[in-house]
């Protein structure tokens, strides 16, 4: 439950914009694992991490400031397909961090890294899961928007896209969600 809060929080109350901030940028969102979060085994349910996730998405997109303009379009975006590795466990009151990077995007969807992070006993960071989504935007009326139509929404101005890692690539066609 806090995690659907936290995601409501972050869509309809969004962060401030981060000056500078520009579409290849990382976002960073820090949370701390909360009681609810936990399963029968005491660390972080996986689907705690999806929920986390999509807090993470919507705090980047509010560090690049396009909540307005999305919402006068009435634009939203949703998740197509996703999948994560996990490496290692979080635990109960554990801080961690999700660092959300726009890979890329095709005429159908957008391609975002979100990589967990924690500190481990030396100070220094770990590595606890990596998640790759795939996400289009829609219309309020149903309509699918066009990835590069939504990219030049936020940068004023038609962009290409970077060239995916091949390992997304390759998992893009794989799960049917890159552009045929």
């Amino acid at each position: 439950m806090i995690r659907t809060l936290q995601l409501a929080a972050a869509t309809f109350r969004p962060r401030r914009a981060v000056p500078g901030q520009d579409l290849l940028s990382p976002s960073v969102t820090r949370m701390r694992v909360h009681l609810s979060d936990l399963d029968l085994y005491r660390h972080v349910n996986n689907g705690i991490y999806l929920q986390c996730m999509d807090v993470a998405r919507s705090n980047f997109l509010a560090d690049l400031g396009a909540f307005d303009a999305l919402n006068e379009r009435g634009w939203y975006p949703v998740v197509a397909a996703q999948t994560i590795k996990y490496r290692r466990s979080l635990t109960f009151r554990q801080r961690f961090e999700i660092t959300t990077t726009l890979l890329g995007w095709d005429e159908r969807v957008v391609y975002l890294e979100q990589a967990f992070s924690r500190r481990g006993r030396d100070g220094a960071p770990e590595h606890v899961a990596r998640g790759i989504v795939a996400g289009r935007f829609l219309g309020r009326d149903g309509t699918r928007v066009a990835s590069p139509d939504v990219v030049e929404l936020i940068v004023g101005a038609p962009l290409p896209s970077p060239t995916l890692p091949d390992d997304v690539a390759t998992w893009a066609r794989a799960v049917d969600v890159a552009a045929r």
